[in-house]
């Protein structure tokens, strides 16, 4: 059981502020597959620079086989679309990955050149795409290859980059929208309740006297004159 000073099984929770208050925004923004400028950062990263000039490569799958064995395995693997190499000179390591059937030899081509498997392998590196062209020697497996900016890629990549930017910038303004009228609502509802509040707290005025009245007011009273009649002797 977890001490309660012991972070490790809260990392994964949210902080709870409270039931009343509007939700936080969730936005699921995922990184970025590349740079903004990919030819510039190509042109001008050193280790691009180093990784763009032709040099040795090796093979550096099982190591520790027979050399026999390592030939088949480089095959085999060539065969279905994958192998692993290193440059020698800068011990940068690569997993290349490419197309390869019967009917499509341009990841990886056994009959360009007798006894070496030339690969071409596209990939993202440090946020460019790039295409790594070269080959391998079939018996001593190394070679030369270099990278190359792989502009067709690139392109693609880069109209990807600003329709992702683009959506989120949208959905931001949404919610900004949203926060806005339920703050604008909120205050709304503040003022009336404030109003409300003054209205109930006013003292109350007495009743004003009033004398009491009939509901049937009296008839007026109307006197007759006495007649004068003969006086009785």
């Amino acid at each position: 059981m977890h001490a309660m000073s012991d972070p490790s099984p809260l990392a994964g929770m949210l902080p709870f502020d409270s039931i009343y208050e509007q939700p936080k925004p969730r936005f699921i923004f995922k990184m970025p597959r590349v740079v903004p400028d990919q030819k510039a950062k190509f042109e001008s990263d050193d280790l691009f620079k180093r990784l763009s000039r032709e040099s040795e490569v090796r093979y550096t799958g099982y190591r520790d086989r027979p050399p026999e064995e390592r030939q088949m395995r480089f095959m085999s693997g060539c065969r279905e679309g994958h192998t692993e190499i290193a440059f020698t000179g800068t011990g940068t390591n690569l997993q290349l990955v490419f197309d390869h059937s019967p009917y499509n030899n341009r990841g990886c081509d056994f009959q360009k050149e007798n006894g070496k498997a030339h690969i071409v392998s596209r990939f993202i590196m440090n946020g460019v795409c790039v295409r790594w062209r070269g080959w391998i020697d079939l018996e001593r497996l190394d070679g030369a290859g270099c990278l190359e900016l792989d502009e067709e890629r690139a392109a693609i990549e880069d109209a990807a980059l600003r329709d992702q930017i683009e959506r989120y910038n949208q959905r931001l303004r949404d919610f900004e929208d949203k926060q806005r009228a339920y703050r604008e609502h909120g205050e709304e509802l503040r003022s009336h309740s404030h109003v409300h509040a003054q209205r109930c707290h006013q003292p109350r005025q007495p009743p004003h006297a009033t004398h009491p009245t009939h509901p049937h007011p009296p008839h007026p009273l109307h006197i007759k004159p006495h007649s004068q009649g003969a006086l009785i002797s």
